[in-house]
């Protein structure tokens, strides 16, 4: 490893003024079994990494990330068990130090850039691997590096790995030195699209009973916006008097709820969990059970993710529908997946909607087939290369796992 002038003066002047008993202690004790360290430089990364945590922790039993932000961020709650998450101590190298000799992590994935000298030369040094994923240009350079000029390349010669994002940052990594064999292009890693299991049979008896009509789906619908959603398809049936609504509650228990509703409105509507099936007449199926959104997202050709219209509950992953195949509608308030949504809607593939009138106004558009294909299309293009990225760092992780397991 060359050595770096520039990265003995930082780490010096990390340590002026510094002492390792004003070390940040961390509060929580380390769980047992083998521990990822994942720094997460912006929220997408964060959900990114946040499925992968849950995808590893069921291949591999006992297993924990830990994932740090920057100081700034707000640490959002994670409902998996294997997630530990915290902001990343100032970078200094009794911070460091202090942090890696608690957490003692397996493995290190840095995403992104802003990197950290100060950690990143401590996990060197106490043989902590580093692989640096969805590198940006933009996020490699600080001006406050102008006066070390070779600091850089010495931190991304610490990485046995680098991941870039496009071949722009391959290019600037290059120019900064790294050996071409070290940097792989594989696009951005992102919370990518999982399929979910559904009735095989289930699924070919509706879409015969379906056969020609138009079909839409409002998933995870909150009681609050039943109203908005049902009155959005009463305008939807005027212009397609055939059309169907699929009606997901996000709590399967407010489906009497529900029902009721349908009742006092005077739609024609079935309950899913009562076994009826849709008639010719059927204007609502009421999906008031547990694990079959698999089913609904196959059959609709255009879904709306509900818990989104009203704040305080923060949206649904978007990643279900465009992993089967369904154009995605949304509302406002969806905090929680901001930047997945963000990215669908870049890419043509979501469309954002606020009130009864503009979300009759995009089903309405999206009932011609050729309309809501093209954007389910591109909700796959978007979810299909993630899911890509996020498979290769997967088998990085594994692969290395084992190694060390194996000396």
């Amino acid at each position: 490893m060359r050595r770096s002038l520039s990265l003995a003066a930082y780490l010096a002047m990390s340590r002026h003024g510094s002492d390792t008993d004003q070390a940040v202690a961390p509060q929580r004790p380390r769980p047992a079994g083998e521990l990822i360290w994942a720094h997460a430089v912006e929220p997408a990364h964060a959900d990114a990494l946040c499925q992968m945590a849950e995808r590893l922790a069921a291949q591999r039993p006992g297993l924990h990330m830990l994932m740090t932000t920057g100081r700034d961020e707000v640490l959002e709650q994670t409902k998996g068990k294997s997630i530990i998450r915290t902001r990343l101590p100032d970078d200094s190298v009794s911070d460091a130090k202090a942090f890696l000799q608690h957490w003692a992590p397996d493995i290190c994935l840095w995403t992104g850039g802003d990197l950290q000298p100060a950690f990143i030369t401590c996990a060197s040094e106490q043989d902590v691997p580093l692989y640096l994923i969805d590198a940006e240009e933009r996020l490699l350079e600080k001006p406050s590096w102008r006066w070390f000029p070779d600091l850089p390349r010495a931190l991304l010669d610490r990485f046995a790995m680098i991941f870039a994002r496009n071949a722009n940052t391959a290019r600037f990594l290059r120019r900064l030195g790294v050996n071409d064999g070290d940097i792989a292009v594989t696009g951005p890693f992102q919370e990518g699209a999982l399929t979910l299991p559904y009735n095989e049979s289930d699924r070919e008896e509706l879409s015969n009973l379906l056969r020609g009509r138009p079909v839409w789906l409002a998933a995870m619908v909150q009681p609050q916006e039943l109203t908005t959603v049902l009155q959005a398809h009463r305008d939807t049936s005027r212009l397609a008097h055939r059309a169907l609504l699929l009606l997901v509650p996000d709590d399967p228990t407010t489906g009497t709820e529900f029902k009721a509703r349908l009742d006092d409105e005077g739609w024609r509507s079935i309950t899913w969990s009562e076994g009826e099936l849709p008639e010719e007449t059927t204007q609502v199926l009421l999906a008031d059970t547990r694990g079959e959104m698999g089913l609904w997202y196959r059959v609709a050709p255009i879904t709306f993710m509900g818990s989104s219209l009203l704040a305080g509950h923060w949206g649904r992953d978007p990643n279900e529908p465009a992993a089967h195949g369904s154009a995605i509608l949304y509302g406002p308030n969806v905090r929680r997946y901001m930047s997945s949504y963000s990215r669908f809607a870049e890419a043509g593939a979501a469309r954002i909607v606020r009130d009864r009138e503009t979300l009759a106004t995009a089903v309405q558009r999206l009932i011609p087939p050729d309309q809501s294909a093209t954007m389910a299309h591109a909700a796959w293009d978007v979810a299909s290369q993630s899911a890509g990225v996020t498979d290769k760092i997967l088998d990085l992780v594994q692969d290395t796992l084992d190694v060390m397991g194996a000396k």
